[in-house]
């Protein structure tokens, strides 16, 4: 693929070839990752008549989709984007069936719901990590690319926003259940329309060689993304629990707490879209901990927020650094991979993101209710801090190395597979 010539925008992104269609294709696909959390809950919840087990159910389906996420990208990676993703689609797609038809009545056994479940999360197709990496394939100019994570990234929190919307207007008319089968269907269609894309076809599979390449450099140019990541997942975890104790102890109700989780949101969205704008002249290393650090004050200084107002102000200031601090994340994950494991590096990254969120929320479950809220909020700023401290500090990579090893590998991947065409004809006569 090669590089854009034109200039650096959000609209050049969707002007390459098959960009909108490729970019659409996925994000519905990832509305069924917005949408099936609370279907799930709701439906296991109606059909168990426990709000424990329901937990529970999901508390399985998370971990199996989260902790298992690098071994289905290195599936993708291993066997190509068709090969491998409509498979686990299809898989997925049917569990989730399963699931709906299971919680449409009341009166299903929370062991056999659960076991579905977890099998439905082991077979979650990483749609983000391969979009991101098509992106990486279909994008060369780094400045381009840095527009198409943020535009990815923005894309991607507003359909965690708009997923639960969509199950409140679901649930108005219809089962619990009806949620989860609808997730069932966004993901199977949206699938097999990103597969089949032509810019997905062209994503070539790599030889055995890189591959083993690629595991090498993976534990050393992943650190500083991953625990970047975790360390924003583990903030962003404890401030809903943080955010809900708050509104409690002021007398707010829920409508205060959906308030303010939108402010965080539609600040990670403009955030996300400024930074993309923008052509920074630091390296994406030097800016990572920079952003982590910034999320980390904002939401120490929530901490200190008098009132309502005061608090959505902090949590808007906080969300402007969300985007930006992941797509950099996903930006230097996609440099330090080997061209055989850019699907590996964007499920690290991500799996990051969500163990720390689920992490997050159970220490805030922990921590809400012995120590004041203001503390709590200062803990949540001070795991992003702690981030940014220690991949500023305890890691030293060099700005241009990883571009040129990048062009390097590149090219020698390119004289293997002229090798196994050259082969390939000469066994043929």
């Amino acid at each position: 693929m090669s590089a854009s010539s034109t200039r650096p925008s959000y609209a050049a992104v969707l002007r390459m070839p098959h960009a909108t269609r490729t970019f659409t294709a996925a994000l519905v696909g990832r509305l069924s990752y917005g949408m099936v959390s609370l279907a799930v809950l709701l439906a296991v919840s109606r059909a168990t008549g426990s709000y424990a087990a329901a937990g529970a159910v999901m508390a399985l389906f998370g971990a199996a989709s989260v902790f298992l996420s690098p071994l289905r990208a290195a599936l993708v990676d291993r066997h190509g984007p068709r090969r491998a993703l409509l498979p686990m689609a299809a898989l997925y797609a049917g569990l989730l069936g399963t699931l709906a038809a299971a919680t449409w009545r009341p009166g299903a056994p929370a062991a056999v719901l659960g076991t579905v479940a977890v099998a439905a999360g082991a077979c979650t197709p990483p749609l983000g990590p391969t979009m991101r990496a098509v992106w990486g394939e279909l994008v060369t100019d780094r400045r381009l690319l840095q527009r198409a994570y943020s535009l990815d990234g923005v894309a991607e929190e507003l359909l965690f926003v708009s997923g639960p919307l969509l199950v409140g207007v679901l649930v108005g008319f219809a089962p619990p259940a009806a949620g989860v089968a609808v997730s069932a269907l966004l993901v199977g269609i949206g699938t097999l329309a990103f597969v089949t894309s032509p810019v997905v076809k062209n994503v070539a599979v790599r030889a055995s060689r890189a591959r083993a390449r690629a595991r090498t450099r993976i534990g050393r140019g992943l650190v500083q993304p991953v625990v970047v990541a975790a360390g924003v997942g583990l903030s962003l975890g404890a401030v809903d629990l943080l955010v809900l104790a708050f509104a409690e102890q002021r007398g707010h109700g829920d409508d205060t707490v959906a308030w303010i989780f939108a402010a965080l949101s539609a600040g990670s969205a403009v955030g996300g879209l400024l930074y993309g704008a923008v052509e920074w002249r630091a390296g994406a290393r030097v800016r990572l901990p920079a952003l982590t650090a910034g999320l980390g004050l904002s939401l120490a200084a929530a901490g200190l927020a008098p009132g309502f107002a005061t608090l959505t102000g902090a949590v808007v200031c906080a969300g402007f650094f969300v985007a930006p601090a992941l797509t950099t994340a996903y930006l230097v994950a996609d440099e330090s991979a080997a061209p055989g494991a850019r699907v590996q590096a964007g499920a690290w990254v991500n799996t990051a993101v969500n163990a720390g969120i689920s992490t997050g929320a159970a220490a805030g479950g922990l921590l809400v209710g012995r120590l004041p809220v203001g503390a709590g909020f200062a803990l949540a700023g001070g795991a992003a801090l702690l981030a940014a401290a220690a991949v500023g500090v305890g890691t030293r990579y060099p700005r241009a190395r990883p571009q040129k090893q990048k062009q390097k590998q590149k090219l020698e991947l390119e004289r293997e597979h002229e090798h196994e065409r050259e082969r390939e004809q000469e066994q043929k006569h």
